[in-house]
């Protein structure tokens, strides 16, 4: 009964990495991290390297999203955003938000994105709706 399972090595060894990790993320050192993910980049997975990076990019992440958090982009630059990555022109838009006067209406920032084309825009395009519910700076034009 003294043996361990060979089928749970990966899991102990896995466990101590991120033991070891959690210690240099509580130190506070997003630069050595960063540096250490940079010479571990491309690590196999299943390996200690590629396990170490698995940690090490999930620590990154989380110090990240805790202390620098990217908002969502504004509606209206979001629907540019997507138009321009498409090729999609002003008149293209017109099957989504319907009339011609009212997409340039929200282009121009002069009426909120409805529910409807809230729905039609992340459908269509895949705009995230997260960003298109947010509320529209009526002076950011």
């Amino acid at each position: 009964m003294g043996r361990s399972n060979p089928a749970r090595q990966p899991l102990r060894a896995g466990r101590q990495v991120a033991a070891k990790e959690r210690r240099a993320g509580r130190r506070d050192q997003p630069a050595l991290n960063a540096a250490e993910i940079e010479r571990l980049w491309g690590a196999k997975s299943g390996t200690p390297e590629g396990d170490r990076l698995d940690v090490l990019a999930t620590l990154v992440d989380a110090y990240e999203s805790e202390h620098d958090p990217i908002d969502p982009p504004d509606p209206i630059e979001a629907i540019k955003f997507r138009m321009d990555q498409q090729g999609l022109t002003r008149r293209d838009l017109e099957a989504i938000r319907g009339t011609r006067a009212r997409a340039a209406e929200v282009l121009n920032r002069k009426r909120d994105l409805s529910i409807g084309m809230i729905r039609r825009l992340h459908e269509r395009l895949d705009i995230s709706a997260e960003a298109l519910i947010r509320r529209v700076p009526k002076d950011a034009a």
